[in-house]
């Protein structure tokens, strides 16, 4: 292949995701983007960026530099941070190719909260691949950059799902597909509703939350589960809000990792009762969300979270909409 347009530096951002969405276990994913920079007055955490961030320049040799609001969650050895893997994979893949690699100074500023179900390390997958990627004047396609992403995460989460790199890297609402050469494909949102996360500041591992769930399924669960999978993205298509978020309960994983999560059967019910369309998990935990369509709902419910789920001061409730974006380029 010739060689691909370098620049001097560029900049990418990754934003967080909810996995699953409670009817599509594995298969259903959705990108989010705060609607203010900070979280309220009193807390001053910057949100701006919520989602991982990396940077890419030439350099003498290759090296990795880490920072951000929760780098300390972060291996040490370079060697085992998910972003080095990104960069020594991209380099192999290129190289089959036929392009020519060089020295990078990489930089990761990781804002998302590890083990937070909110794609932590999704987004910094995506954003190590694409950062590299555009650096080199984007030379592998989206299909093959998603199935390089989809890869690198499974190292961490500890099986191949794409629910948050996929609406990670490509915005919207995603539906997983089996097929190597469509990974997924986007599905209509509801612009006007309001998505309110909440971080409790507790520690749930993907693979912990995996591993609590039975191996086999009742009957009755798994066509309950089709049902409501196939009704959400029917009413999605037809614009149907009502019996969308109606049909937004798990039967697969919340039955089981609410144990992992404290009080949140009690918020739920709180959540509900104030008008929310629907309440869930989000990934595997410990992130929860609630959606209105309603700011003031979505305000109320954010004083609900801060008071009643959260666990410490580093938990945070943020308000949320839809990010139709996905991964970008942002600003040196």
């Amino acid at each position: 292949m010739g060689e691909s347009k370098r620049t001097e530096a560029v900049k990418v951002f990754a934003p967080i995701s909810i996995g699953n969405v409670s009817v599509g276990f594995d298969v259903l994913g959705l990108a989010l983007s705060p609607i203010q920079n900070l979280l309220d007055n009193s807390n001053q955490k910057e949100t701006q960026h919520l989602g991982d961030v990396v940077s890419v320049r030439p350099s003498e040799i290759d090296q990795l530099e880490c920072k951000g609001s929760f780098v300390s969650s972060l291996p040490v050895k370079k060697e085992e941070n998910i972003v080095w893997q990104c960069l020594l994979e991209f380099n192999r893949q290129y190289l089959a190719l036929g392009g020519t690699t060089q020295p990078l100074h990489v930089t990761l500023e990781k804002n998302t909260p590890v083990c937070s179900g909110l794609g932590s390390s999704a987004c910094s997958v995506v954003a190590g691949l694409a950062a590299v990627n555009e650096f080199y004047g984007n030379p592998i396609n989206q299909s093959q950059m998603l199935a390089m992403m989809g890869d690198l995460e499974a190292k961490i989460s500890g099986s191949l799902h794409y629910d948050n790199v996929a609406p990670c890297y490509l915005g919207g609402l995603q539906l997983m597909l089996e097929d190597q050469d469509r990974i997924s494909q986007s599905l209509p949102t509801f612009e006007e509703c309001y998505w309110v996360i909440a971080y409790p500041d507790i520690e749930v591992s993907t693979r912990l939350a995996r591993e609590i769930l039975p191996e086999q399924y009742d009957r009755k669960d798994l066509i309950t589960f089709g049902q409501r999978l196939a009704g959400f993205v029917d009413a999605s298509y037809r614009q149907d809000k009502q019996q969308a978020f109606s049909l937004l309960n798990d039967v697969v994983a919340e039955p089981y990792r609410t144990t992992l999560l404290k009080n949140y059967r009690s918020t739920k019910e709180k959540l509900l009762e104030i008008g929310n369309l629907a309440v869930g998990i989000s990934g595997s935990g410990p992130t929860v969300f609630a959606v209105s369509d309603d700011l003031e709902t979505a305000q109320k419910s954010k004083t609900i979270l801060e008071q009643q789920y959260l666990q410490s001061d580093i938990g945070f409730s943020v308000i949320c909409k839809v990010d139709s974006q996905g991964t970008r380029r942002i600003e040196l």
